[in-house]
């Protein structure tokens, strides 16, 4: 479960990590593919914010294993850009395209919920 856990946090961080300097490196394929943005600026922040997360997730993937703490950002955060895709899909503010980013953010949900418990936890005796 260990490997299954890093390989997930290797393909997330890639993942995080391109898709967030995309917008930042060429403007127009990323709007060609996305739709048209009025407010650039907030795209721009969004991915710096979402290849930092990347950047942390390839540190740790790294590393012997993700700290508790580095695995729930990578759960939340996957878990939380996918919910927007879908919740701003289904209210026509954003184009269906961006329903792939929301399965892609399923599958790292479901790598980093398979993974096995954080460190440090144990089972509870009973009493």
């Amino acid at each position: 479960m260990r490997k299954l856990l890093r390989m997930s946090l290797r393909v997330q961080s890639g993942y995080y990590v391109a898709t967030g300097v995309w917008p930042l490196l060429n403007r127009p394929s990323f709007e060609a593919m996305t739709g048209r943005k009025v407010d650039f600026w907030l795209v721009q922040t969004v991915g710096v914010t979402v290849a930092a997360i990347g950047a942390g997730l390839a540190l740790s993937a790294h590393r012997d294993g993700p700290s508790d703490e580095m695995r729930a950002t990578a759960l939340l955060a996957a878990f939380g850009l996918g919910m927007i895709d879908v919740v701003f899909v289904a209210r026509r503010v954003i184009s269906p395209v961006y329903l792939l980013d929301a399965v892609a953010e399923a599958v790292f949900v479901a790598g980093l919920a398979s993974g096995r418990a954080p460190r440090g936890a144990r089972p509870r005796r009973p009493d």
